[in-house]
């Protein structure tokens, strides 16, 4: 006679649906509830499914990931990547995104708590850090991808920020740009602190210091773009040449700089940094640092597979180098051509 989720619900001494709750991962479950309801489940070999044979042999053979939204320009290359390797090793993918904040993250940690997967991937959510390093201390697997320069205690996978810096800086010194305008992402992410150092830091090597006035702080949108350019105009700054530390912004600066009459790129050189679609797509396509957001998120994955194989997770963060991507909107700079503020 079949084993039925009732005789696991009596054995237990729970309701069915508490059953039903441990086998989805669904719903608040205390720990020693959902882990009583799994010895029974192995006790009586109760398989309604295959997601339940893994739950009886200790592995769901799902992976978690965490990410802040979806609407992030670059996530769904980080998606595409980690789903690519996990779905051909057979497992699941189970997504959470901190959407609705303290809720999104009681949700999450319920889920953590019902143990509905074997291991998770990470895009931090700001604030999150800490409480993602007490999982891994506790014995979860993680993954952090995209570091922002925090190096958590746990394994990551990030990109050359300031390398990044650093390439946009010297192409720009190759094109005799003297006087940029740099539009900064948030100033609270490392990403924007290495980005900056290395571009500034690669000016300084070459004998010019960037005018600190010609440093804007933006948000990573396109409207942030547009108003570090409206910042320089109405201070009255000379600059013949942007760097936007995403694409998004720096498609904003194009827009505005051409709004003035100026030509890009002759007047004024723009890059970017992401290299998402979208870059491909401004008028004129963006010069722009790629971030290898796909091959981050393989990679993770990757770690995540090894380890389930048995393979330890590695001490130190794997680094992905960024690529400098020459398109339109940069071009050598003629004689006498730098941005004025009209009279």
């Amino acid at each position: 006679m079949s084993i039925t989720i009732a005789d696991v619900a009596a054995r237990a001494g729970v309701s069915k649906t508490t059953v039903s709750r441990v086998l989805n991962g669904k719903g608040e479950l205390d720990l020693r509830t959902a882990e009583r309801v799994r010895q029974v489940i192995a006790e009586l070999g109760y398989v309604p499914s295959a997601r339940a044979v893994g739950l009886a042999r200790g592995r769901t053979r799902i992976v978690g990931m965490l990410v802040p939204s979806l609407t992030w320009p670059w996530m769904g290359e980080v998606l595409q990547g980690a789903v690519d390797v996990v779905e051909t090793e057979g497992y699941g993918l189970l997504l959470f995104t901190f959407n609705r904040g303290e809720e999104s993250m009681q949700q999450f940690a319920s889920q953590v708590s019902a143990q509905s997967f074997d291991g998770l991937l990470v895009i931090e959510p700001e604030g999150t850090l800490t409480y993602i390093e007490q999982l891994h201390a506790r014995g979860l697997p993680v993954v952090l991808i995209d570091d922002r320069a925090k190096r958590p205690q746990f394994p990551s996978v990030a990109t050359t920020n300031k390398a990044g810096g650093e390439s946009a800086a010297r192409h720009l010194l190759e094109l005799g740009r003297h006087r940029p305008l740099v539009i900064t992402g948030v100033e609270r992410f490392g990403c924007t602190h290495e980005r900056l150092d290395g571009f500034r830091d690669t000016y300084a090597e070459a004998g010019l210091e960037l005018d600190p006035r010609l440093v804007f702080e933006g948000d990573f949108t396109h409207e942030s773009g547009r108003r570090g350019v409206q910042y320089a105009l109405d201070q009255r700054l000379e600059f013949d040449a942007i760097f936007a530390h995403n694409d998004l912004s720096a498609g904003g600066a194009i827009q505005a700089v051409r709004e003035t009459g100026r030509n890009v790129p002759n007047d004024v050189s723009v890059i970017g940094f992401d290299d998402i679609p979208y870059a491909e797509h401004t008028e004129p396509p963006l010069t722009t640092v790629h971030q290898p957001m796909r091959q981050m998120g393989q990679a993770a994955a990757r770690m995540l597979m090894a380890y389930f194989a048995g393979t330890p997770l590695p001490e130190d963060p794997q680094v992905l180098p960024t690529t400098l991507i020459v398109r339109s909107s940069t071009a050598p700079k003629p004689a006498h051509h730098t941005l004025r503020p009209k009279k």
